[in-house]
């Protein structure tokens, strides 16, 4: 009995209950000001503007084989990742296609509750062609990156990030690019108030899908991390860990040419 009674609180979070935002008055109803739809930055030589999405950066073209291919890849080639290709993963995960009214939410390449985008996207990158290492943010509305800060120490940084992984310790070190997402929950706590957790967590993994799918499509392996140290890398994104904390992070590099990079 006592180890069914630890886990009730968090099955019942689980579980879909309309009732509730039925019985509340959301912020968006109180007619409160609307969060932004993206963080603030500062236009400075800081901005790097990406590549348009080009078709033919693709080589696996066909749908089946991508989604019949997909794995959690953690051996990497050590290969660098193109700007392109960068460019695709992040137009393929949290690319916009409009913004809706006067800024209410976006239509993206992945769904989300509400047309609430919670997340904000994070990349340690350490080789992607005509890139620094170090930290960037993207910045979807004119798909661009900005340049955080450099960090030469960055695989360390990485390690330091990911521990106690367990099928291959150390692997996330050895990829090209981590991507973290953070979340922003206020973004969907302003309409949907305390039901909006679950549709967050739902989101997010819509969007690490799309990187796996995308990255299969131009030979890069992604694997998804859950486990990682919550403090050290909010810190390292200079987030402040209550209004915005990272949700979940993702290892992408080239996929070595045998077999033995799937785990």
């Amino acid at each position: 009995m006592f180890g069914v009674n630890r886990f009730k609180a968090n099955r019942q979070f689980l579980k879909a209950n309309h009732n509730i935002l039925r019985q509340i008055i959301t912020d968006r109803q109180k007619n409160m000001p609307q969060p932004s739809i993206l963080k603030p930055y500062t236009e400075d030589e800081k901005v790097i503007d990406l590549p348009q999405m080009r078709r033919d950066v693709i080589t696996k073209h066909d749908l089946y084989d991508c989604i019949n291919d997909r794995r959690s890849v953690r051996i990497y080639s050590g290969e660098y990742i193109s700007i392109d290709e960068l460019s695709y993963m992040l137009w393929a995960t949290q690319g916009i296609k409009c913004i809706l009214g006067d800024g209410i939410g976006t239509l993206r390449n992945v769904p989300a509750n509400g047309a609430v985008h919670s997340f904000e996207t994070y990349l340690l990158i350490t080789r992607v062609e005509g890139l620094q290492k170090g930290v960037y943010r993207y910045l979807p509305l004119r798909h661009s990156l900005y340049f955080m800060y450099p960090l030469e120490n960055i695989e360390s940084v990485i390690d330091e990030a990911t521990p106690d992984q367990p099928y291959i310790p150390h692997f996330a070190e050895k990829a090209a690019i981590l991507f973290a997402w953070s979340c922003i929950p206020y973004r969907a706590e302003y309409k949907f108030d305390v039901t909006a957790h679950k549709n967050i967590l739902i989101d997010v993994g819509h969007v690490c899908q799309n990187l796996y799918i995308a990255g299969e499509s131009v030979n890069c392996g992604t694997c998804a991390i859950g486990n990682y140290n919550q403090q050290y890398i909010d810190k390292v994104l200079q987030l402040d860990g209550e209004e915005e904390f990272v949700i979940y992070l993702a290892a992408v590099g080239k996929k070595p040419d045998e077999d033995s990079s799937k785990f």
